[in-house]
C-alpha cells in the first residue's frame, strides 16, 4: 500500500524478491493535475502498471467493498509506506501477519505527515527510517527494525527522502525473513522523546527575517523542493510587493537589521537576519527566470538597505 514516490523503491523491492509474491498494488485514486485537470495516477501506480501488477484504488481504505477485496486475497502480510491514508481496524486485521509501515523518521520523533522536512528544519544532525508494526494509533506501533543517516549540509528533503527510499526497502528485505520466522518480536516505542510531524503548508516556505540565520537555513533546505523559499520586496509605495524564490543560499557571518539588505554584488546578496545573515546565492523573480545573484543584480539593481517583507502568501 503505497501512494508516493517515497514508496516506489520498497515495491520494486518487494516485486523482484524471489521469496515474495505481491498480491495486489493498493493506491489512491487517479487525482486531477495540471491546467486541464486531466486525471494522473500516482507514482506508485504508474510502477505497478509496469510491473504489471493488480492495482486496487479505493477511494476510502474503510470501504466495506474493499476490505472483502483484501479478505479475498488473503494476503500473509501488508506493507504500507507513504500511502496517505489512516487505515482502519477491519483493514490492519486482515493479514496474518499483521501491516508494516515504513517511516522515515526515527520513532517516537516526527510521527505524523512531514518527518523528512521537519527533521531538516530542525537542524537535526541525523534522522532515519523505521520499521514497525501498526496499530490504531498514528505511527505509534511497535518496532521491528530501525536504520540511521547522517543529514548533511549538502542535503535537501529531496535528496533525504531519495536516502531513505533506498534505505527503507533495504531494511524491510533484511528484515521480513526474521519477523515472519518469529525471530524478532515488535518493540513497544520509548514513552518519552514522540513529535509531531505536522503536514507542510506553502506559507512554511516564507521566509521570517526575525529567525536566526542558520534557522532559516535549515527551513530553506526543507522546503526544497516545495514549497521552496521565497520572501516579498516592495518596489515603491503603494506598488505590488514582488516574489523572489531563493533556490541557494548560506549563512553568512555577518550581522544587521532583519531582512535589511547588508550588501549585494557578484558575491550574493547578504540579508540581515534574527542572528548573523543569509548570503542568497541564486534566486527567481516572480515571472522570471532561475538566476545566480550576479546576474540577477545586473537585470534588477539592489541597493544597500532595501528591506525583505512578508505581505502574505502568494496564490
Amino acid at each position: 500500500m503505497g501512494t508516493a514516490e517515497l514508496s516506489c523503491a520498497t515495491l520494486q523491492a518487494l516485486a523482484v524478491a524471489p521469496q515474495i509474491r505481491v498480491v495486489a498494488v493498493v493506491t489512491q485514486p487517479d487525482k486531477p493535475k495540471g491546467r486541464d485537470l486531466r486525471l494522473t495516477p500516482s507514482p506508485v501506480k504508474s510502477l505497478a502498471e509496469q510491473l504489471h501488477l493488480p492495482i486496487l484504488q479505493p477511494l476510502r481504505a474503510r470501504d466495506e467493498a474493499f476490505v472483502a477485496e483484501l479478505r479475498a486475497l488473503k494476503p500473509d502480510l501488508m506493507v504500507v509506506v507513504a500511502y496517505g491514508q489512516i487505515l482502519p481496524p477491519a483493514v490492519l486485521e486482515v493479514p496474518r501477519f499483521g501491516c508494516l509501515n515504513l517511516h522515515t523518521s526515527l520513532l517516537p520523533k516526527y510521527r505524523g505527515a512531514a518527518p523528512i522536512q521537519r527533521a531538516i528544519a530542525e537542524g537535526e544532525p541525523e534522522t532515519g527510517v523505521t520499521l514497525m508494526l501498526m496499530d490504531a494509533g498514528l505511527d505509534t506501533g511497535p518496532v521491528l527494525a530501525a536504520r540511521r543517516t547522517s543529514i548533511l549540509p549538502a542535503d535537501d528533503s529531496q535528496s533525504v527522502h531519495d536516502r531513505l527510499a533506498q534505505l527503507g526497502a533495504g531494511l524491510l528485505l533484511e528484515t521480513l525473513p526474521d519477523y515472519i520466522a518469529g525471530k524478532i518480536l515488535p518493540q513497544p516505542q520509548p514513552g518519552t522523546g514522540a513529535s509531531y510531524a505536522a503536514k507542510i503548508k506553502k506559507e512554511d516556505g516564507q521566509i521570517d527575517w526575525s529567525r536566526p540565520a542558520m534557522q532559516i537555513w535549515n527551513r530553506f533546505r526543507a522546503f526544497l523542493p516545495w514549497p521552496g523559499a521565497f520572501t516579498f520586496l516592495s518596489d515603491a509605495a503603494g506598488a505590488r510587493p514582488q516574489l523572489l524564490k531563493i533556490w541557494r543560499a548560506e549563512v553568512d557571518g555577518q550581522s544587521g537589521p532583519p531582512g535589511v539588505v547588508l550588501s549585494a554584488d557578484k558575491s550574493g546578496i547578504v540579508v540581515g537576519c534574527g542572528q548573523n545573515a543569509l548570503r542568497i546565492l541564486e534566486l527567481q523573480r516572480e515571472g522570471g527566470r532561475r538566476l545566480p545573484a550576479e546576474q540577477f543584480l545586473g537585470g534588477f539593481p539592489l541597493k544597500t538597505g532595501r528591506v525583505f517583507g512578508s505581505p502574505g502568501i502568494p496564490k
